[in-house]
Parts: C-alpha cells; structure tokens; sequence
C-alpha cells in the first residue's frame, strides 16, 4: 500500500486515527521568566480557566507559576493541544513554548534559561555532566519521552499520486547521488509511475534538529554503505537546499517542484503534502502513519543509565507494517536541583502530559504511542524528581 495526496489536513488526520485506534503522546513546555510579546515560533496561552479539572477529569496542579521551555519543533501541534487544556484547569498558571529546533532548546535548558527542554535527541555525556546552570545540589538531566511519531518523506512532483522509495534510494537522494526523479532506481521502485525528468531538490534542516538527528541515524543504520555520515544534529551532506524548523521545511518542499524532505508527520499533513512509502524489505511498501510509527516503536526500551529513560530505537525494522524512520520527543528536566520556584508547576504539567488525558486525542495531529511500560516509567521517574 503506498500514500496518496491527502485531500485536506483534517481529512488525512481523520483517517489516521481512524486507523490507529490508540491514543498519542506530546509534549510541552516552561520555565521561571515569562517571555514579551511573542513570535510565530512560540506557543503560549495565559491561564483563563476558573475551575479545577481539565476536559476528561481532574487534574492534580502545582503552585501556580510562569513556565517558559523551547526546542523541538515536532511536539509544537501537540503542544498547543497539552497548554490549552492544562491551563482550562490550572488558573494562574502561564506556559510559554518556543519552537526553536532541539539544539536550540538543548543549549537554552543547559544555560539554566528554561524550566525543562524539548528534544528529538538525546544530550551527549558532556552535556549532561556540564548542566551545573541547570542543575543545583549535583542534579544532572534526565530525559523523558512523552512523544512518538514517524519522520515522513513529503515531495512535490506533480502527476505522481503515489511514490515508494527504499533505504538506499533515499540516503543517494539526500547525498546527491541521484538528480532526476525518473532516475532508474527510482523508475524500478515505481514501474507503473510516470516519473518526470524534472531536477531532483533535496531539503534538509539548516538548524540544529533531532528530526535531523534520527533522519540520519536511519540511514546509517539501515544503507551504511549508501549513506557513510555519521548522524548529527547537524546536517552532515554537502548540497542540497536548506530550511529552518520543521514548518519551514514543509513549506519550501511545497513551494519546489521536485522537492522532498524529512519531516514530522504532522507537519505534512498541515501543508497538503503527499508522503512516500517505504520498501524496507517487508512484504509490502509501508506508509508513514500513526499506526505504522506505533508498531516500530512497539518494542523500543530504554536504554539510559542511572534511571536516565534515552530509548533504543531499531531503524532497522522489517516487519511488516511497521515504519521504521522514526523519532522520540523527550523533556528534560534535573533528576534533582530543578528551580525550585517553578518545579510544582512544572512536575504537574509533565505528570498531566504523560497521563491518559495528556495522551488522549493526538492521533489526530499525527503522533504516534510509545509502549505502555515505558510510560509507567516515565510517570514513575516524575514522582520522583525533586
């Protein structure tokens, strides 16, 4: 089964979950000092609610603070869905999320700016063991997964409804290697295709991205021979066109004939994009949805040490049904010395994020479940954090 042109964003997103019957993650964010006026890469909301409980049930709140976080882009449409509704049940309570790619709210949460990081990729050991602005009283950062979801291949070529692509094919794509969409390897995957000659425009991020950051590790791990860089935050290939964020890169591949990149699902739904399928050697080509995102990271573990939760993802995956090029959104908070001010409010929104109401409704923004044991830990390890 390959991907067609979706009709509308809520048309595909319906379908989607319509699919997947399960319930999604996200994630948000926070920290001690409000931000001014905000910009189109921000998401905030003030806390107007009177009552108590959040829609679905109660919700345990903190003591009442301004929360300021950043990073990720690819949990920003669950986010806006996790503010809203905390803050209905929270009054007095701000949160104030910037999308600024997760190097950026890596750097922001380790220099002590942010109450907790928004991140598709892990901290290096340095950058853990150097979070004393972060950090107080010895604390080091933890990581949380709270989101999953696939990592979409988004083109434009006009007249091509439907497009598979394989491992291979995709890493000599993104190195430049193949420059004609009706180039062979591509025409074998899509014998009954009419693939134009039209210039092959590859686009990846220019910031520094755990979307980037997976993207990579897939095709090292699944075509090291086709795709020799290591993976990075930072774009490692030469060539090709660039964007800022994940919308931004979703709107240049709408605006090029011929251009394909690598984003969050959710983010090609909101630009009517069309998305490959995968040939990962299962008995089928496998598209990018929540379902299919779920069942690949249905076995993920964690990995981390020192109850850190960093999960072992298999980019690898050939079984049928499952779609390997995917990615977890993690927040960062101290395992102890978190800012003591903000810490109650900022325990009570992670504890509703991870909860059933946090999770409920977002396969509609195209993010995909994390295994039920993982979560356990994760609300587990917020319980326990100081």
């Amino acid at each position: 089964m390959t991907s067609q042109r979706p009709r509308g964003p809520r048309a595909l997103a319906a379908a989607l979950a319509a699919l997947s019957g399960v319930l999604a993650l996200a994630s948000c964010g926070s920290d001690d000092s409000p931000e001014s006026g905000g910009s189109s890469s921000a998401t905030s909301a003030s806390a107007s609610g009177s009552g108590s409980a959040a829609p679905g049930g109660a919700v345990k709140c903190g003591k009442a603070a301004t929360l300021r976080a950043s990073g990720s882009t690819a949990q920003q449409n669950a986010m806006r869905f996790w503010i809203r509704n905390y803050q209905k049940a929270c009054d007095g309570t701000r949160i104030q999320y910037e999308g600024s790619g997760s190097g950026a709210g890596q750097k922001d949460f380790l220099a002590g700016r942010t109450a907790f990081a928004g991140s598709d990729s892990a901290l290096s050991k340095s950058q853990r063991e150097g979070a004393g602005k972060a950090c107080a009283d010895g604390g080091r950062p933890v990581h949380l997964p709270m989101l999953g979801g696939p990592i979409a291949l988004a083109y434009n070529l006009p007249g091509v409804k439907k497009l598979v692509l394989d491992a291979p094919t995709v890493a000599r794509i993104f190195d430049g290697k193949i420059t004609k969409w009706n180039d062979p390897a591509i025409t074998k995957l899509n014998p009954k295709a009419k693939l134009p000659a039209t210039a092959v425009k590859a686009v990846h991020r220019s910031d520094d991205s755990g979307t980037t950051d997976n993207f990579t590790a897939y095709l090292h791990a699944a075509t090291p021979d086709d795709w020799p860089h290591p993976h990075s935050q930072k774009w490692p290939a030469k060539g090709g066109d660039s964007a800022t964020g994940s919308d931004g890169l979703a709107g240049k591949v709408k605006q090029a004939e011929g251009a394909i990149g690598y984003v969050e699902l959710a983010h090609a739904i909101g630009k009517n994009l069309p998305t490959a399928s995968l040939d990962t050697g299962a008995s089928a080509p496998v598209d990018p949805t929540v379902v299919n995102a779920s069942k690949a990271l249905s076995g993920a573990k964690a990995a981390g040490s020192d109850g850190d939760l960093v999960l072992d993802l298999d980019y690898r995956h050939k079984t049928a049904g499952a779609y390997p090029i995917g990615m977890v959104t993690y927040e960062i908070v101290c395992d102890k010395g978190n800012k003591a001010k903000t810490w109650p409010a900022t325990k009570s929104f992670l504890l509703y994020a991870a909860g059933m109401q946090g999770q409920q409704d977002l396969s509609f923004q195209g993010y995909a479940t994390l295994p039920a044991k993982v979560m356990d830990k994760v609300r587990s390890k917020i319980n326990n954090i100081s």
